[in-house]
């Protein structure tokens, strides 16, 4: 029942505990989760779409971001659970057929935003050969990648684990050195160009939102929060309105220094050749360095993630068993189907299809947590009409991106459509076969 959630006793006790995670670490993780491969894989699927208003396009999916927020702030204030979104979802909609298929869903979100994270590290990757490599080098290096972590993280990622903070850090240095030092190098006659119509805009807004939706996972961290109360909200918050401003910088300076068709050529390494005309053919390695490290890190922390949603939904009665069960005390065979479903989407769809299919899985996503608020909003007491805001923005955000997919890539519109019921489906026929319950927390 949507009321079995932590009560207000046990959340006004967690403020005197110490905890582990205070603002500056929970901003970290969430901007860690939104500043990961996709802004270095989306700018020229973006510019494709929204030209020279590439700024417009993530400032209005930032917008989009913050209404969720909102959401899901109020929601982890409520119910401070590692569990995130899967735990909203199953407090929302209770347990049956619609909160397990959309959790599916969610899982092959991670699945998809696993592809992107290759093809961009493939991207950045081929930079390094000598003109006119085979292109089915590219293809080779994203299975590559996933293959090398997937082996990771079979072993044991705590090595890898340790170097994640490093790598975000080492990150963001060069993405504000890129913005920086790439700002007094801007061309009016780049930045100063008409306008693409409205739809232009939001199509890339569509696109790009898979640059946004790593924000909700701060609220998986909202057990280990001294006082989540006054942390989390100040966390989400402060995090979503960093990314922005880092992504305005960004987007204009790349806008600046490039012309559109310079950057829709080379998107599968937009960002490295947009640091050519200003930082040179030094700055372009660096930004293709900093994109592989960035990507790399991306599909290590995503298929970690990705293959614990899977335990998770397993062991809670959402998958089969063997999703759950573990080979050599170490990993699951979730692992290696996660890995084999991303290699498929890899070699069936490029960037910019994985690109788009990402965001809208997302959208779809987040728009299901603030349909399950609503069914609660009276234990989190949230604004009815925030929320219904935040559901109608995601909406909106995806039916614009479904025609935009729809014009541009059939397969991935027809893939995405698909996938959802296919999700509910699977759901449908596993309960009916095993009688098994989802196990809600308390």
């Amino acid at each position: 029942m949507p009321g079995n959630g932590t009560d207000q006793g046990s959340i006004e006790s967690r403020t005197s505990d110490p905890g582990r995670i205070g603002l500056l670490a929970a901003m970290a993780i969430g901007i860690g989760g939104m500043v990961g491969a996709g802004i270095f894989s989306v700018l020229g699927v973006v510019a494709q779409a929204s030209g020279s208003a590439m700024w417009l396009s993530f400032l209005v999916g930032g917008v989009v971001a913050l209404f969720s927020t909102y959401s899901y702030a109020k929601l982890g204030i409520r119910y401070p659970s590692a569990g995130g979104a899967v735990e909203f979802l199953v407090k929302g909609f209770g347990d049956g057929v619609l909160s397990g298929g959309i959790n599916l869903y969610m899982w092959i979100g991670y699945v998809i935003a696993l592809a992107l994270y290759a093809h961009a590290f493939a991207g950045y990757g081929m930079t390094f050969l000598p003109p006119g490599s085979p292109l089915w080098l590219n293809n080779g290096f994203a299975v590559g990648i996933v293959l090398v972590f997937t082996g990771v993280n079979f072993i044991g990622a705590q090595a890898m684990g340790r170097w994640e903070t490093f790598i975000v850090a080492v990150k963001l240095l060069i993405l504000l050195l890129f913005a920086v030092s790439g700002a007094f190098f801007i061309q009016g006659k780049y930045l100063y160009q008409p306008l693409p119509p409205v739809e232009g805009i939001l199509f890339g807004a569509g696109i790009l939102f898979i640059g946004y939706e790593g924000f909700g996972l701060v609220t998986n961290a909202a057990e280990d929060m001294a006082d989540p109360r006054k942390l989390l909200p100040r966390a989400l918050y402060l995090s979503v309105i960093s990314v922005i401003l880092l992504y305005l910088i960004v987007s204009v300076t790349v806008i600046g220094n490039l012309d559109v068709s310079r950057i829709v050529a080379a998107k599968d390494y937009a960002l490295a050749e947009a640091a050519k005309p200003f930082l040179g053919t030094w700055g372009f390695k660096l930004v293709a360095v900093a994109a592989l490290f960035s990507t790399a890190s991306a599909i290590n922390a995503t298929l970690y993630g990705g293959a614990n949603v899977s335990y998770m939904l397993a062991r809670d009665g959402e998958l089969p068993q063997v999703f759950a069960r573990q080979m050599w005390s170490r990993s699951s065979d979730g692992l290696f189907i996660t890995a084999f479903l991303v290699i498929l989407f890899v070699l069936f769809f490029d960037l910019s299809g994985v690109a788009m299919m990402g965001s809208g899985a997302f959208l779809l996503i987040y728009a299901c947590v603030n349909a399950a608020h609503l069914k609660i909003i009276a234990d989190t007491g949230a604004k009815k009409w925030l929320v219904r805001l935040s559901l109608v923005t995601c909406l909106a955000m995806l039916a614009v991106l479904s025609v935009y997919i729809y014009r541009n890539s059939k397969m991935a519109f027809i893939t995405m459509v698909t996938l959802l019921p296919l999700c509910f489906f699977l759901e449908w026929v596993y309960r009916i076969k095993t009688g098994r319950i989802i196990r809600t927390r308390t």
